[in-house]
């Protein structure tokens, strides 16, 4: 009998519950003999974030899945290869040991969406099958028109749960009955120090805890009013419009100080995000905690923990009006420095 042999990638920073039981459920609906639990190196679609290092996640993947050594199997295929981890490497290299009709690649609703941005996806889809979770709340594609990019070109036949592909493999829909359990969302609630104990497994709570691996940037960044003005000036200098900044102290909300400010297109958008990354990184030394929207452009979050800056694409920051939120908060006046150097 041919083994059935799941894939699961990511960054798993830090892995969680959700992901051992979306791991776990799925192998026992689809009798996958293993899934190989791969942590990734670094993942070609996500900003790189602050946090633990590639060895860290990684040892926290293997205390999450101990519990499971005769299904879950730890691979450091990707992080042996070290740079961006491109899945289709990784599928060429197990192929070498397993066939196409036996490999399952397993990935979320959401990753699901941009899966036509993923590199050589049309190539994947004929060397592996596909397995998409989703939780409560997310939806799976009605019918194959639903599906990302040129993806519907490749689907023979689709029943509403499993698509067969006229490239030989298929595309398995599985509803899961996880809780809604977000990385992101830990990490903030270890940088604030509240219970992770629903959302991590005891171990992993513990080694995270004992290594202080979510520490907050705040030892780095002295002054987060002087950090608001440095960001803001980078969007000025990258000709971003309207750019505001908000002290929030006040007002109790979640974060101290916020910026908005608009690009003249998704792309600038985009660049402007790319922009403050880098010049964040370089002037001191850390990443955001996370990053969201970057792909799409229209909206993108970047979160430092006590400073939130939020890029629109100008005509999606009009619909949103998000200032509006912050009318009784102390407006910072950003002004761009350089120009009035330049005009005093």
């Amino acid at each position: 009998m041919n083994r059935k042999v799941g894939i699961f990638g990511g960054s798993f920073n830090p892995i969680h519950v959700g992901h051992v039981n979306s791991m776990v459920t799925v192998a026992e609906k689809m009798g996958l003999t293993t899934i190989k639990v791969i942590p990734a190196a670094q993942a070609p679609l996500r900003q790189q974030m602050e946090g633990p290092s590639p060895e860290e996640r990684s040892e926290m993947v293997k205390y999450a899945i101990s519990d499971y050594p005769e299904v879950l199997e730890f691979d450091d295929i990707e992080l042996k290869r070290k740079g961006i981890s491109y899945t289709i490497d990784t599928v060429d290299s197990l192929l070498q040991t397993y066939s196409s009709e036996t490999l399952y690649l397993i990935i979320g609703a959401d990753q699901f969406e941009i899966f036509d941005k993923w590199l050589k996806y049309g190539e994947l889809l004929s060397k592996v099958n596909l397995i998409v979770t989703t939780r409560p709340g997310a939806f799976l594609p009605l019918a194959k028109e639903d599906f990302p990019g040129s993806i519907p070109d490749l689907v023979a036949e689709f029943d509403g749960e499993t698509a067969a592909l006229n490239t030989g493999r298929f595309i398995h829909f599985i509803k899961l009955e996880d809780q809604n359990i977000s990385a992101s969302d830990i990490r903030k609630r270890l940088r604030t120090g509240k219970s992770t104990a629903e959302q991590l497994d005891s171990r992993v709570d513990k080694y995270i805890r004992e290594h202080s691996l979510y520490n907050s940037v705040g030892t780095k960044i002295k002054d987060y009013e002087e950090f608001t003005r440095f960001c803001g000036q980078v969007l000025f200098d990258r000709k971003a419009i309207d750019v505001q900044g908000y002290d929030l102290v006040d007002m109790g909300k979640p974060v101290d100080y916020t910026i908005v400010a608009s690009g003249t297109s998704k792309r600038h958008t985009a660049a402007l995000s790319e922009r403050i990354i880098d010049n964040v990184k370089d002037e001191f030394g850390v990443y955001p905690y996370n990053v969201e929207g970057q792909q799409d452009g229209r909206w993108v979050v970047i979160d430092y923990g006590n400073l939130m800056i939020h890029l629109f694409y100008d005509y999606v920051r009009s619909e949103y009006k998000l200032e509006e939120l912050w009318r009784s908060s102390n407006n910072l006046n950003l002004v761009d420095e350089d120009l009035r150097e330049r005009t005093s």
